[in-house]
């Protein structure tokens, strides 16, 4: 009977062990996703795929809580890290940082916390904080614009560039681009800082088409500069005479694209959809054995009319 009794107690007591570490494995894993607000096109559509991810990792593991939150500036990022560490406990932050130098210091101490940490896009001041980066690539982006005007215009020809806000970013995309068509024929006209705006690539391409009356080609870098140069170039009434390379992916250019426009024949991607590689990849580290932790840089892929509907998403904002 004592024997009885002493397997029973240890039985029991497995027992409650058991229970104890099922509810345990029951716990929700919390990720947190601190973004920019939509304060311009690809910031929007940045917060469409984290949404849309949001909801889809969510109804694929019922034990991952996604919470989503935006900012619209550092400080504002700053505070929402330390709510999501301090209130709701994540396990995990996937953060785009809204500037990289005033926002370190919030990751890091994220960090600090014991939480998995996914850097997007934007790199932090300090390296090596972050267990997984993830990001376009910014070179790449300047390189094959480069070589498919280089190669439309058969080596030669007059063209002008648009550029984006002066950063590291920038300096990066047109480095490649000019290293891509040394050697050639292709004669820059002139370059100017459009800082990844629609009304700036307007004015930008007005005052170039004043000034150059013979422009083969236009590199706007980004599709939201791409729109106000597409405006500037039909109200001057030259569409003929030229083709205009963008970049991201903006659903406006990719269905030019992919209706043929000869104005905008290719994009190259840049797109606000990898918030969403991002998620997956975090939440792998939850959810499967294989290592995750490194550096996931995404390809600058062309599209063309042949396979832009493959990145072609009609409900985003952008």
């Amino acid at each position: 009977m004592k024997t009885f009794t002493k397997y029973l107690g240890a039985a029991c007591i497995l027992g409650l062990g058991l229970a104890s570490t099922g509810a345990i494995a029951q716990e929700k894993i919390k990720i947190g996703v601190s973004i920019p607000a939509a304060t311009h096109g690809w910031a929007g559509g940045l917060n469409w795929h984290a949404e849309q991810a949001e909801k889809r990792i969510e109804a694929t593991h019922p034990n991952i809580d996604v919470i989503v939150v935006s900012a619209n500036g550092a400080t504002e990022q700053a505070n929402d890290l330390e709510d999501l560490v301090s209130v709701q406990n994540i396990d995990a932050l996937v953060v785009l940082p809204f500037e990289s130098d005033p926002l370190t210091v919030p990751v890091q101490q994220v960090k600090e916390a014991g939480k998995f940490v996914t850097v997007v896009d934007r790199g932090l001041s300090l390296p090596g904080i972050e267990d997984v980066y993830v990001a376009g690539n910014n070179p790449q982006l300047g390189r094959v614009s480069g070589e498919y005007i280089r190669k439309r215009l058969n080596d030669e020809g007059k063209i002008v560039v648009l550029r984006g806000i002066p950063t590291t970013i920038d300096t990066e995309r047109v480095d490649a681009f000019v290293e891509a068509i040394e050697g050639s024929k292709i004669e820059i006209l002139d370059m100017k800082h459009a800082n990844w705006n629609r009304d700036d690539g307007y004015e930008v391409m007005q005052d170039f088409l004043s000034r150059f009356p013979e422009i083969d080609a236009v590199w706007a870098q980004d599709d939201d500069i791409a729109l106000g140069v597409i405006e500037a170039v039909k109200q001057a009434d030259r569409t003929d005479e030229l083709f205009i390379v963008g970049g991201a992916g903006m659903k406006d250019i990719i269905k030019r694209v992919m209706d043929g426009d000869e104005l905008t024949p290719i994009d190259v991607l840049y797109p606000p959809a990898m918030i969403a590689t991002a998620m997956d990849i975090t939440v792998m580290k939850f959810t499967s054995n294989a290592p995750v932790e490194g550096r996931y840089i995404l390809g600058a892929t062309v599209v063309t009319q042949e396979n832009a509907e493959n990145f072609y998403f009609p409900d985003s904002p952008f």
